[in-house]
């Protein structure tokens, strides 16, 4: 069954959980769709796991055009996402526009994220009212790194947190279908998924959000350049993966590969 925004929207009032993955190419995305995850999300994160950068800064609109159009060839049946990347949208209404636009137009996007709270609200709303659905993402917004100064849980203090719960709202009400929250003390997160009428996903936000997503190669034991706490290893494929490269090297050394069964 095809997933749509209105689906994402139903789950919560259905007390069903939301999964979601990310995605950069068309191999993976469609194991992840084949699987039955709700959610596929072509995140600007490409530029650290894909790409080999330290941040998600140096990800620009053409990388995500590419990463989406690939993803989207694979993807049948769960509902398309995907990143605006920084300075995509900060700038004005118009650019948040346009950029949104290519998303949907060039990579097939059904619908994008952005983050930030109420200093994005403007942007929100004119993509919503343009006929973009927009994933709203607070909390540790990578894109805001710098300012942070380092990948830190956020909300943490009494009044951190009550901007968090007045963006949140304000993200709703702007009209985002649904909001991701990365790393924030778990009540909170509890507190906000409680308080809205749109879903939560979270990602290092605890259990009671609407949803849950993750980078997939960090769910797999893939990507070792970055282990945050709140990612549990549902496989261990650099491991694989280096024993069969290994493998390999060493047989075709030895004169074992390939075999007369692999040969014309």
């Amino acid at each position: 069954m095809k997933i749509t925004v209105k689906s994402i929207m139903a789950m919560k009032q259905k007390g069903e959980k939301i999964t979601a993955l990310t995605a950069y190419e068309a191999l993976f995305a469609g194991f992840i769709d084949s699987a039955g995850i709700d959610v596929v999300l072509v995140g600007d994160s490409a530029g650290m796991v894909f790409a080999g950068h330290d941040t998600t800064i140096p990800v620009t609109m053409d990388d995500m055009v590419y990463h989406a159009g690939s993803v989207r060839r694979s993807v049948k049946n769960a509902l398309l996402v995907v990143d605006m990347p920084f300075m995509s949208y900060q700038v004005s209404v118009e650019e948040a526009l346009r950029n949104a636009g290519r998303l949907v137009k060039e990579g097939g996007a059904e619908a994008v994220k952005l983050e930030g709270g109420r200093s994005v609200v403007p942007q929100l709303r004119a993509c919503v009212e343009a006929g973009i659905p927009v994933m709203g993402h607070l909390g540790m917004t990578p894109q805001s790194v710098h300012r942070f100064g380092g990948f830190l849980t956020q909300g943490k203090s009494p009044e951190a947190a009550r901007m968090l719960l007045e963006d949140a709202l304000a993200v709703q009400e702007a009209g985002a279908f649904s909001l991701v929250l990365e790393k924030i003390p778990a009540a909170l997160a509890a507190e906000i998924t409680q308080k809205l009428e749109i879903p939560t996903i979270g990602i290092g936000a605890g259990v009671h959000t609407d949803g849950q997503i993750l980078v997939t190669q960090d769910m797999l034991g893939m990507y070792e350049k970055f282990k945050p706490k709140f990612v549990r290893l549902y496989a261990r494929l650099a491991e694989d993966i280096r024993t069969a490269l290994n493998r390999y090297a060493e047989e075709v050394r030895a004169g074992a590969f390939p075999a007369d069964e692999e040969s014309y």
